[in-house]
């Protein structure tokens, strides 16, 4: 029997990942997918809608609700988490936590980031723990929960024995955007099965290098023609002599690191912050799904974000069981695919996924002006995991320290402080 456990199955990205499954169920044949959820209310109207589209395309397999986390893992092929402790009022104080401290506030960079990291890894260690004892041997823990290589890095060092990745739908959204651009150039469809974005670096912290297309290179165009949009622009995302002197394409959230001033200032207009934002949306969407004659995802979940969230997640699972071979872009151990860097660090890197699992492509490293800046984040996310597993207070103030986005050391011990007494009901290891 193939059997998929989601844990965080009441979010209201789940009918999307339902529907990836109800497009490639004659090739990834799925008997039962579990939705489990901390919250019955919201998991009964969420899943109730997932089993009504499914009911609608015919009953191919069982939508089964529940809040039991080792029930829904029990015998499962494949556990995918997508989980938020805390709910949207987390990320909206870890916003706020920003705010007040006049630093980034957001869901998976700075200090909102590492809040919601604290509160996560635990969480995600505990069901690493209950897939090694209940579910098949060699069970797969996919997650999506952010900060998605952070949480993975957790995992790598704390559940080894577990295999799990790290996915994100940022990559998948820049190589649409990229083809788009292209068949826009061109007047030619192109297969997305048929391109390749080359990129590397840390979840959220990536740099996208190369483009290929049918083995072909075709990155100058790529990279030329992102530089002739930005300097036609009055306020560019990106200034274009950066993009000149790297010839690369960074990660959205790099505009946290480099254009730093800017995301503050955008910040003195909340509210609504982006959580508050989401907050309305959702109420817009749960009700829509709790209609007893709505069957399709309603076009509104596109504001929710995630875009082509059911292609990566859908995808990568299809690969893995059906022994594809195919390249996705995810965060994985290093295990010397970057041979510079260290072994044990979680990367974002393009791997082959087959039946034997998921394998990073050897790669050569990034210029020293994005290394620097990995180095430093990087030695944040491994003392946050510390932090975070064994509530040591000391290695989240290093952790602090360390980050690019941090306060400064005169401030480092007023944020903690903050951050942990804002969370307090979900940091219990820091408390006990």
């Amino acid at each position: 029997m193939l059997k998929v456990a989601v844990i965080g199955g009441g979010s209201t990205y789940t009918p999307e990942l339902v529907n990836g499954f109800l497009a490639r169920v004659e090739k990834f044949p799925l008997n039962e997918l579990w939705l489990v959820d901390v919250d019955e209310e919201r998991l009964k109207v969420v899943g109730g809608f997932a089993q009504r589209m499914v009911e609608a395309k015919g009953a191919p397999f069982k939508v089964i609700l529940t809040t039991n986390q080792r029930d829904a893992v029990k015998d499962a092929s494949y556990v995918t988490t997508q989980l938020r402790v805390g709910h949207m009022e987390a990320r909206r104080r870890d916003e706020y936590l920003g705010l007040r401290h006049g630093l980034i506030g957001q869901e998976t960079t700075g200090i909102g980031g590492m809040a919601k990291a604290l509160r996560t890894i635990p969480v995600i260690i505990k069901i690493a723990q209950d897939i090694k004892e209940v579910a098949k041997p060699g069970t797969m823990l996919v997650n999506f929960t952010n900060p998605a290589g952070l949480v993975t890095q957790a995992l790598s060092k704390y559940a080894a024995d577990v295999p799990a990745v790290g996915v994100c739908n940022v990559p998948i959204t820049t190589k649409m955007g990229i083809l788009e651009g292209l068949e826009q150039a061109t007047g030619k469809k192109i297969d997305p099965d048929h391109a390749e974005l080359k990129t590397l670096g840390l979840n959220h912290l990536s740099w996208h290098r190369g483009f290929t297309i049918d083995g072909e290179d075709v990155w100058s165009q790529v990279i030329e023609g992102f530089i002739t949009e930005l300097k036609a622009e009055d306020h560019p995302e990106w200034e274009p002599r950066t993009i000149e002197v790297l010839r690369m394409m960074p990660n959205y959230y790099l505009q946290y690191f480099y254009h730093t001033d800017k995301k503050l200032k955008s910040q003195e207009a909340w509210p609504p912050s982006r959580a508050e934002e989401v907050i309305e949306i959702e109420k817009d969407l749960l009700r829509d799904y709790a209609d007893p004659n709505l069957n399709e995802p309603p076009a509104d979940l596109m504001k929710r974000g995630g875009a082509y969230y059911s292609t990566v997640a859908t995808q990568l699972l299809n690969a893995h069981y059906n022994d594809l071979g195919e390249t996705h872009v995810v965060n994985i151990k290093n295990d010397g695919a970057v041979k510079e860097w260290p072994a044990d660090w979680v990367l974002e890197i393009p791997s082959t996924v087959n039946k034997t699992g998921i394998k990073p492509i050897p790669t050569e490293p990034l210029p020293a002006s994005c290394f620097g800046l990995i180095a430093a984040v990087k030695a944040y996310e491994l003392l946050t995991v510390e932090a975070a597993v064994h509530g040591d207070r000391e290695a989240a103030y290093q952790a602090l320290l360390v980050h690019p986005l941090g306060p400064k050391a005169d401030k480092v011990q007023a944020v903690l402080d903050d951050m942990l007494e804002t969370h307090k009901e979900h940091l219990p290891q820091f408390w006990n």
